[in-house]
């Protein structure tokens, strides 16, 4: 969601995890299409250390708790690591994932401006 998001600002971005689903979520699929965004033919990614190294900001929603995080990539992302510690949207009923994918929108609006 977030780097739709943020792609829709014109922000180059992209949407890695340490533990990659093997599909979006649908219910994810379904409420970034009621914001007129279609993510049905995203794949999620495996975070690598070489896209932490391209990127000048690294926003997490929980990898920088060690376990779901290696601690070699924990320590490449601290220059530039943003921590917004938002919930998982995996198994809520939509009237949660709507508000996740609203923080998510509205923080990223936030967070545009200051990596432009």
């Amino acid at each position: 969601m977030a780097e739709a998001f943020a792609r829709s600002l014109g922000l180059k971005a992209f949407s890695a995890g340490t533990l990659p689903p093997a599909s979006v979520n649908p219910l994810v699929i379904q409420v970034m299409k009621e914001k007129g965004i279609d993510l049905s033919t995203n794949k999620p990614k495996l975070l690598t250390t070489e896209m932490i190294n391209q990127a000048s900001t690294v926003v997490t929603m929980g990898c920088s708790v060690e376990e779901a995080c290696p601690r070699p990539m924990l320590a490449k992302m601290q220059k530039k690591l943003v921590e917004w510690d938002l919930e998982d949207p995996k198994g809520k009923p939509i009237e949660e994932v709507r508000k996740v994918r609203d923080e998510i929108e509205r923080r990223v609006g936030e967070l545009a401006p200051r990596v432009r």
